[in-house]
């Protein structure tokens, strides 16, 4: 048992950069293997630290979430919905759910539009034995390296070149931190802004905010579609290495009508409902539930959104 008991799934983000995907779902709900992403942070999170409850903020498409999570519970977990009617940005959803949050134990927040199954268990240990009010979860490589660390001191020493633009070593952000309940102190009830800006503020009051490099598994960040796209490889190759028997969804769902001169070739996904067509190819592509593949198209890196129908040749669009 890990101690965490309670993690805050970040949800309300308006998913711009995946437009048109994200169009009438969260982020966090679109379809990855046939089942939405945001299982996957918690599937992670009951594997590795045996989380018992879980908070998940909303703004964009809320009753997407009700949907998704009848009786808002997952596998014997409550799940907490907080909505957002105006967006609070990261600290401001912290500050959101402070009468959810423990009072007295550490907690972990998780971005909900990553994919990965980095171990957990390293960073849980180094923050109750540091006593650090933050720990963040850092990689060694990424596309944003933007966080100034100190790995001899186990400290976080910049964010975003504000306090030390020429500190040399720089790791990327995982969105994966845990936190202590005092640092809940450093944010200003009602106010809208990430949650960068006081941990900012703790270091230049000479407080903690710990770090730790976690370069085992994958690790993706879903916020665009090649990142999304890419997520096929990733499964074909196993992941995540949490998953449990009975829990990988089929990578063409049994519910899907496809026609016998069909082509689909082995990194495509097709959802539940959907329908491809006679002579229709599909590659490399994602068919989400209730899609139409019209007969004899050609699609490649395409996606086909609930509801739409993809007719003719098509490289590297969305429908």
């Amino acid at each position: 048992m890990s101690g965490i008991r309670k993690a805050f799934i970040l949800g309300a983000g308006l998913g711009t950069r995946l437009r048109p995907l994200t169009e009438t779902l969260p982020k966090p709900l679109v379809p990855v293997g046939n089942r939405p992403l945001i299982t996957y942070a918690f599937d992670h999170l009951i594997h590795d630290l045996a989380i018992e409850a879980l908070a998940v903020n909303t703004h964009h498409c809320p009753a997407a979430y009700d949907a998704a999570f009848p009786g808002h519970v997952y596998r014997d977990r409550p799940i907490t919905f907080r909505h957002e009617p105006i967006l609070l940005d990261t600290a401001g959803g912290l500050d959101n759910l402070r009468d959810w949050l423990p009072e007295k134990d550490p907690f972990i927040v998780y971005n909900g539009d990553i994919l990965t199954d980095l171990p957990l268990g390293a960073a849980v240990e180094q923050h109750r034995e540091s006593g650090d009010l933050v720990t963040m979860i850092l990689r060694s490589t990424g596309d944003e390296l933007r966080v100034g660390f100190d790995p001899e001191k186990r400290a976080v020493v910049d964010l975003r070149g504000v306090l030390a633009p020429d500190w040399p070593l720089r790791y990327q952000f995982t969105g994966i931190y845990l936190v202590s309940p005092a640092f809940l102190d450093h944010l200003v009830p009602g106010k809208i802004e990430s949650v960068v800006l006081p941990m900012l503020e703790v270091i230049r009051a000479g407080g903690r905010i710990g770090g730790i490099v976690v370069d085992e598994g994958e690790w993706s960040d879903l916020g665009e579609r090649d990142s999304y796209l890419a997520a096929l490889t990733l499964l074909e190759r196993g992941f995540p290495r949490y998953h449990r028997a009975g829990q990988r969804k089929d990578r063409i769902d049994p519910t899907a009508r496809i026609d016998p001169e069909a082509f689909i070739d082995g990194s495509s996904t097709i959802g539940a409902g959907a329908v491809i067509g006679p002579r229709a190819v599909v590659s490399d592509s994602v068919v989400w539930p209730g899609g139409v593949v019209a007969e004899g198209a050609d699609l490649h890196r395409v996606v086909v959104r609930t509801g739409q129908v993809a007719a003719g040749q098509h490289f590297d669009v969305d429908f």
